[in-house]
Order: C-alpha cells, then structure tokens, then sequence
C-alpha cells in the first residue's frame, strides 16, 4: 500500500476437516464371500509421486496400480488451452500388473519354515522408464525391476505359405512322394525324406521350403518384473521394517534385535549399525519394533522399541553408541503399572514427516495418557508434538483382547503430504483422520466400504500439562467404551492394519482383508 502502510495478516485458523468420498476398490468381496488367508493384503505403499501404488499379501504376491486421471487424455492443443483452469481431478488407479516376489521357504538348520507373506514395500527410484522396488518377507529382501517389454512379432516370411504343404514341404512332384511327415525348415523324420545327407549341399536357387522371417515388428508391450538382486542370510529375526535412504544407494533392514545397512548394487555383504542384543538374552529387555531413514539427512534414521522409545542416531557417528543418538520416551505415571503396560505401549510404526522435523509413531494405546498415536518435534525433548486417543475405550477390555492375541495387533500410521492430517487403523475396517495442526479438532472416523462417512467426533483440546511457546500437548478423539463413533459394537475380527497417504494429494489408500480401498478429499 501507498504512505508506507504496513499490511497486516490476518491470523490463518485450522484448516477445516477434510470431506472425503470413495474413489475406487480393487477386490471387492461378495456378501458371504470367504478370503483366502493368501489374498490378504499384508503392506501397502505409494511412490515418491503417487501416481504408482504396491500392495503386497500373504501369497508373496506384489500387485501394482498406475494412476490414469493425471495423464494427457489426447485432446487437441485448442481443447487442452479451452480446458486451462483448476479442476478437482477425481483420482483413478488402474491395474497395472503383478508378480510373484517369494515363494514359502524351510530353513534346515533351525527347522523353521519361512513364510512367502510380503512385510514391507519400500519404492526406490526410477530409471529409464522403469520402476524399482524392494519387498521383504520375515528373513529375505528383493530388489525388483518392472519395465515394459516390446513383444516382437514376425510379419512377413520369405515364402507364400499358399505354396507350401504342412510344416514346410512343397506341393511338387519332387516331393509329394514323400510317406513321412516332414518338420520344419524342409526336415523330415525319415533319414531317406531329407534334403540333408552326408554329402549335402545347397541346390541351386537354395531349398524352396526353408521358410525365414524377412520382417520383424514391435507392436505390443508387455510389463516384465525381473528380481535384480537378493539379500540373504543377514537376520536370524524376522524382519520388521525396510527403508531406502535419500542418497538412493542404500536402505536399512530392521529385525528385532538389530539394524543393517546395505546398498542396493552389493547383496552379499551388509554393515550392522545398531545392535540391541545383549550377551546374556535373559537380560533382553525390549526389541526394535520399526526403522525408518530421515528422509532429507542420509546419515540419519530412527528407530522404535517395544518399551514405547523412539531412538534418533546420528551415522557419522558410533551408532551403537547411546551418547550419539537422541531418546524419545514418555515418563511413566507412578502407580500406572500393569500387567499390559509394555504390551501396549510397544511402537507398531513410525514414519518421517516429509520435511523430517516431525515423526508419527503409532502404539496400542499409551498407558499414561492413553495415546494411540503420536506426534513428535525432533527438536524438542519434552514429550510428544500432540497426541491422538484411538483405543481409549479399550482399556476396559485388555484381558480379552490378551486372550484373544488382538493385542498384538501392528497398526500403521500415515501422515499427509503438507504435515497437517495423520490417519491410522482400528477394528471394523475403521480408520481415523485428525488434524494436526495448531488449533485443529478435526477427528473423522471412516469405514473402509463405499460409503465411508461416519459420524465425525469432535472434543475441545484438552491439555494433558501446562502448556508453554514451545510444547502443545492435544488430546481428542474420545469414544464410547466399546462402540464406534456411530454406537455400533466393533468387531475385532475385522481390523484395518495398513494404509497408505498419497504424498501430494489428500487420498488415502486403505488395505481390509484382500480389498484395497481408495478415498479422496
């Protein structure tokens, strides 16, 4: 403005929540429809882009999508610059192909068998057109190539195929005495029916039914997956995480008791950069739970445990040394000790936001703020960002869902591309969004079906402790004990472990049984 007035801001509020709608579903289930334990979807992962998205299940299948909304629908230039204004594009996968990654396997020396059940999908980065990924089930690693085949196709031969008689001999006098079949190129299975003897030579003009291709096309295309490399033999656990590193030449591998760094060209040898096991095993204590790279600082990783800790290292440095990486843990409260205490503060998940200040780490249920999901400030050693109730209501049930196993359950979180919403799983094929950003109470809960809308609940922010400029504390999403936000009774036999955000747009991929979901906002 003119005279030197200064233009003030007016304060941006919380986004509002988001509305979401069902895009699309892959494998849909028939009403009494069984699942086969096979089709069950086991990891799910978009890449770097979003216009490709991995599933894998316990068949040790990898299922790939291609996004087909996005790309040039073959308009003239005049319809593209007539069409030259914002549009909400409704997104749209397609099929794009699948293969088999692992196959059950039997370890001898431990008597153990090794499932085929994909555990993770990490996408690495694209080449010449085609598209890398690694899949890992409990003990081996894949580094997988899929590029598209041209499929060669003979057009033209150097004979009229109206000349010639079955596999290649000619309709002539010469040859129509001929009492054995004769194969192809002019041979024959009768010695004394072949052009070639022991003193063979071409007639002159060359043989008249050797039939050889003069043209060669390419006309279709086929997606070929080819397995690259193997990484074997380096974890006597099962492997619970991969992550690839922002230099796109490494990735870390995660079992319960130790960490290695491999590089993607070198499959026979691998450094350990974290090791938590203890010489006497009797003195184990908590294991590691889920890895993850930085993804912006390549020397850097986090790492969960099943004491509810997240542990922040430093590779320049002596990794396996405690001085050189950062803590994040809660204090327990006195007198909150239980029976389930470890269990459920035990970390299933974490993830990296994309600017690497934030991590998301997903639990059971923390017991003393009864935490299902949280945020953390990398820069702070105060506690958790903000805090997400989501099985609060289930505290009253831990003796059976103990029983039961449901308690170990692994949930995965997800956060979305501008840092702002985080969603995770729960029981009944639901999934819960909030809003994380300064003021927000946005708390939608959404069922994995075609019609995903459910009541939305939202609280006032409650603060857990006194807040300061520096640390923000949020608790919300309260339930029922018992019932879902719409008071219907939750199955715990139906649960939504894996979910994918898509990393530019507001679309979550969800994974229920052998059905993969798709949701935009």
């Amino acid at each position: 403005m003119s005279g030197g007035d200064e233009v003030v801001a007016a304060p941006v509020g919380p986004p509002q929540p988001l509305d979401w709608k069902f895009s699309q579903v892959f494998g849909e289930r028939t009403a009494g429809e069984e699942v086969q334990e096979v089709d069950i979807i086991s990891a799910i992962e978009f890449d770097k882009t979003g216009d490709h998205l991995a599933t894998g299940d316990r068949g040790g299948r990898v299922v790939l999508f291609e996004r087909t909304d996005t790309k040039d629908p073959g308009l003239s230039r005049r319809d593209l610059e007539r069409m030259d204004y914002p549009i909400s594009r409704h997104p749209e996968f397609r099929y794009k192909t699948e293969f088999q990654s692992h196959e059950p396997e039997f370890d001898y020396l431990k008597s153990l068998e090794i499932e085929e059940k994909i555990n993770k999908i990490r996408w690495c980065q694209t080449a010449n057109g085609a598209l890398f990924l690694l899949s890992t089930n409990d003990k081996t690693i894949k580094f997988w190539k899929v590029q598209e085949k041209k499929v060669k196709k003979i057009s033209d031969m150097n004979l009229d195929p109206s000349k010639t008689v079955g596999n290649g001999c000619i309709a002539s006098s010469s040859n129509s005495s001929c009492p054995k079949p004769c194969l192809a190129n002019g041979g024959s299975s009768d010695r004394s029916c072949n052009y070639f003897g022991n003193d063979f030579s071409f007639p002159p003009g060359g043989l008249p039914s050797l039939r050889l291709p003069v043209v060669v096309t390419s006309q279709e295309t086929s997606l070929v997956a080819r397995c690259r490399r193997v990484y074997a033999h380096a974890h006597d656990y099962h492997i619970n995480s991969i992550s690839n590193n922002s230099d796109g030449e490494t990735f870390i591998s995660a079992d319960d008791l130790r960490i290695n760094l491999w590089n993607l060209e070198i499959s026979n040898q691998s450094f350990n950069i974290v090791d938590v096991k203890p010489a006497n095993m009797e003195d184990l204590t908590e294991v590691i739970t889920s890895a993850e790279f930085h993804p912006t600082h390549c020397n850097m990783l986090a790492y969960s445990s099943s004491k509810g800790s997240i542990r922040l290292i430093d590779l320049r440095r002596s990794a396996l040394c405690d001085s050189h990486s950062k803590l994040f843990e809660e204090p327990e409260a006195p007198g909150s000790r239980s029976f389930f205490t470890e269990i459920i503060a035990s970390i299933s998940d974490i993830k990296f936001a994309k600017d690497g200040r934030y991590i998301l780490s997903r639990d059971y249920m923390t017991i003393k703020i009864s935490l299902g999901c949280q945020l953390w400030d990398i820069n702070m050693d105060s506690g958790p960002f903000a805090t997400f109730q989501v099985h609060e209501y289930l505290r009253p049930k831990l003796c059976d869902l103990y029983e039961n196993d449901s308690i170990f359950d692994k949930f995965e979180c997800c956060l979305s591309g501008d840092g702002l919403r985080v969603a995770t799983g729960s029981y009944s094929n639901l999934f819960r969004v909030f809003g994380c950003a300064p003021g927000s109470t946005e708390a939608t809960t959404l069922e994995a079906s075609k019609n995903p809308i459910r009541r939305q609940v939202q609280t006032p922010s409650r603060p857990s402790r006194s807040l300061s400029s520096i640390t923000r504390v949020v608790r919300r999403g309260a339930e029922t004990p018992g019932v879902d936000a719409n008071g219907n009774s939750l199955d715990f036999t139906t649960k939504l472990l894996h979910l994918a955000w898509h990393p530019a747009e507001n679309s979550i991929a969800c994974a229920a049984a052998n059905s993969l979901y798709m949701y935009y906002a």
